[in-house]
């Protein structure tokens, strides 16, 4: 990874990152939501619940009596998802449901989780449904928000955070770029795969990525997969569960295997969706997470995206 236009010391002195209240209080869910579904990789069953929680104690995993915080700290790069790791307990394919969390508003929230078929006392995995974060925003906004308390009965200011100068972080060919935006998130996400021509260089451009905007424009696109990949990924211990139920999935030789799609740029905005729910970890004490920004993201995935979270971390 580099860092363009900057050094890493330069960046390192000065903050990237100013935290403004956004004007709204801290919310969490009015009432639990539990659901039980099959997992993408491990292939087996598990159930969320997911619980209101006080204000300033943000999000977190609770799972075989370990607390594991949906931040930043935890999580490891781990192959097409994201872990959060702590003490020796791992919760895997946390992305679409904290990408619903944080953009449907759930500031706070105890998500207790648990394997409904399999031995692994040190692993879970969260559900992948249909392949997006649908079920989940329609479980939120199902049961509703609420302004969220703290121990003493008072509500907290919700704050942003807010990009104050250019931030880069580069892998390859991929990148992602971030700029200072006065009022609201612009996301702009490309993807380019040559070998098909399906999702041969398109691009996205999302603006407001949460709230009404993110429940019916982000929140039901699918993740895809290119078909001649699958047995290798497979072979490798992963996509167990996947089909073509909780997938789009598109070949080299004869395009998109499983139609209609749910919008032209579907695979784009699944990408955003995975964006939202990776930089949901930098969210602290029930802050946003998402930065207010102009982003430009090309080619990225999820290793890239912790990344990027922590050059903001380590900055601000």
């Amino acid at each position: 990874m580099t860092i363009r236009g900057a050094s890493m010391e330069a960046l390192k002195s000065s903050a990237l990152i100013s935290w403004r209240s956004t004007g709204k209080q801290q919310q969490t869910i009015r009432n639990c939501i539990q659901k039980t579904g099959l997992t993408l990789h491990s292939g087996n069953q598990s159930t969320v619940r997911i619980c209101p929680e006080s204000a300033g104690t943000g999000r977190y995993f609770y799972f075989r009596s370990h607390l594991i915080p949906a931040s930043i700290d935890f999580a490891q790069d781990s192959p097409l998802c994201t872990t959060l790791r702590k003490d020796g307990h791992s919760i895997r394919t946390v992305e679409h449901l904290l990408s619903a969390l944080e953009g449907t508003g759930v500031d706070n929230c105890r998500i207790e989780i648990t394997n409904s078929d399999c031995d692994d006392t040190t692993s879970v995995e969260v559900p992948i449904f249909d392949g997006s974060a649908r079920e989940w925003a329609e479980a939120i906004d199902q049961v509703g928000l609420t302004v969220a308390m703290d121990s003493n009965g008072r509500s907290c200011d919700k704050v942003a955070p807010y990009i104050t100068q250019p931030v880069y972080v580069s892998k390859g060919d991929s990148v992602i770029a971030a700029f200072p935006a006065s009022e609201e998130t612009n996301i702009s996400y490309g993807i380019d795969f040559p070998l098909v021509s399906d999702l041969s260089l398109q691009w996205f451009s999302s603006r407001y990525c949460t709230g009404s905007f993110y429940i019916k424009e982000i929140a039901s696109s699918r993740t895809f997969c290119i078909y001649e990949e699958v047995e290798k990924m497979r072979n490798a211990g992963l996509i167990r569960g996947g089909s073509a139920e909780n997938a789009v999935v598109f070949s080299t030789n004869s395009g998109l295997l499983n139609p209609p799609l749910r919008s032209p740029e579907e695979p784009c905005r699944h990408k955003i969706l995975d964006f939202i729910g990776d930089v949901s970890l930098f969210a602290r004490s029930g802050s946003q997470g998402l930065p207010v920004a102009n982003i430009i993201a090309y080619k990225g995935g999820h290793s890239l995206h912790a990344e990027f979270v922590r050059q903001l971390a380590a900055t601000s």
